[in-house]
């Protein structure tokens, strides 16, 4: 993204998310805390807030945003660096917060997402997800947070057979503690029973969501996961490179249905109990994905290619399919709106006309 121009699709992504209809105004005038606020899910949802102050000049609303790099948080967020309603705190959220004004709400982000790191640094995986989680429940705890949003994951379900796909919350998860990469749901695991323990002994007002796989604007293209490998093929022009057979199926959600269900969650949901946030309706196999794309950018990536996979660093998961059962997220009134076509469209686009 520009530094200094706000993307047509972006814009049009936060017109449709602060357009939902949610409780927004428990948000007014309120302080929100942010941890990993340059991450590709936490940076969407702190544009909105944002957008909320655009759209009504007296909302008020101020963001805190929680990072270790300055360098880094400069340039996801250099459309916005001369608004006064959103500040920073450089740390690493494993230390104690440095921040000590008011928080009303907190959105903890913070976490290493991509099977890159797994691999090579499992330990900084997990620690965000436990002692980080600690950090915030307890500044919940003593600044008397209204909310606090936790964003686990689908990993926690690790292996489910089929007649557990779709997937509901009730599944308690099959995964195996000594494999190393079942550090990233492991820690999240422990971290939503954090969110249970706080919220049972000390009233902490703690939301789960369980985070299924999610695209667009502005993750990561080499972060390793496929979606980003084919949308990163795209972009460059050059063929779609399939590394297996392609039969695993994912549920894939657009960013912008996540931040919308994430909302929903903080202001409407339950504390303690987790929510599946993931769009059960786009449910495809990645070697259908590939030819998706192919489909929909012909005139920049004309074949499908298939190439050995390069495990160097990376540990895929075992998993065939993953798909959400989303009947406790849509209750409280939340349905996905952009389909595989629609949203696929939009995140190549934003990467294209970035480059322009």
């Amino acid at each position: 993204m520009k530094a200094s121009v706000r993307s047509p699709i972006v814009t049009e992504d936060m017109k449709f998310i602060t357009g939902a209809s949610l409780p927004w105004q428990e948000l007014r005038g309120a302080t929100v805390l942010v941890a990993g606020a340059y991450g590709f899910l936490p940076a969407y949802l702190i544009e909105a807030l944002l957008f909320l102050n655009e759209r009504d000049d007296s909302f008020g609303v101020k963001v805190i945003g929680l990072c270790r790099s300055r360098q880094k948080a400069s340039r996801r967020f250099g459309f916005y660096r001369e608004r006064k309603d959103l500040d920073f705190v450089f740390q690493d959220v494993c230390d104690p917060l440095g921040y000590a004004g008011p928080v009303d709400f907190i959105i903890h982000g913070a976490s290493w997402a991509s099977p890159r790191f797994y691999g090579s640094d499992p330990v900084g995986v997990m620690l965000p997800n436990i002692i980080g989680t600690r950090n915030l429940l307890d500044v919940a705890r003593q600044r008397g947070c209204r909310a606090v949003l936790f964003m686990s994951s689908a990993e926690v379900y690790g292996r489910a057979n089929e007649n557990q796909i779709p997937t509901p919350e009730s599944f308690c998860g099959c995964v195996d503690p000594a494999e190393t990469r079942s550090c990233y749901a492991e820690a999240k695991r422990v971290g939503e029973s954090m969110c249970v323990a706080w919220h049972h002994q000390f009233g902490v007002p703690a939301k789960i969501i369980r985070i299924f796989h999610t695209y667009g604007p502005g993750m990561a293209l080499d972060d390793g996961r496929v979606f980003a490998d084919f949308v990163a093929d795209v972009v460059a022009g050059r063929s779609i490179r399939l590394r297996s057979e392609g039969s695993a199926r994912r549920a894939f959600c657009y960013l912008a249905d996540f931040a919308v269900g994430a909302f929903t969650v903080l202001l409407k949901g339950e504390p303690a109990v987790p929510y599946n946030l993931g769009n059960d309706e786009a449910e495809i196999s990645v070697r259908e994905l590939a030819k998706l794309l192919v489909r929909l950018f012909p005139e920049r990536s004309p074949v499908l290619e298939r190439i050995p996979e390069d495990r160097s660093g990376y540990i895929p998961t075992r998993v065939e399919r993953a798909c959400p059962d989303t009947t406790r997220l849509r209750a409280l009134g939340w349905h996905p709106r952009f389909g595989l076509e629609e949203g696929f469209r939009r995140t190549v686009r934003f990467y294209l006309e970035s480059a322009e």
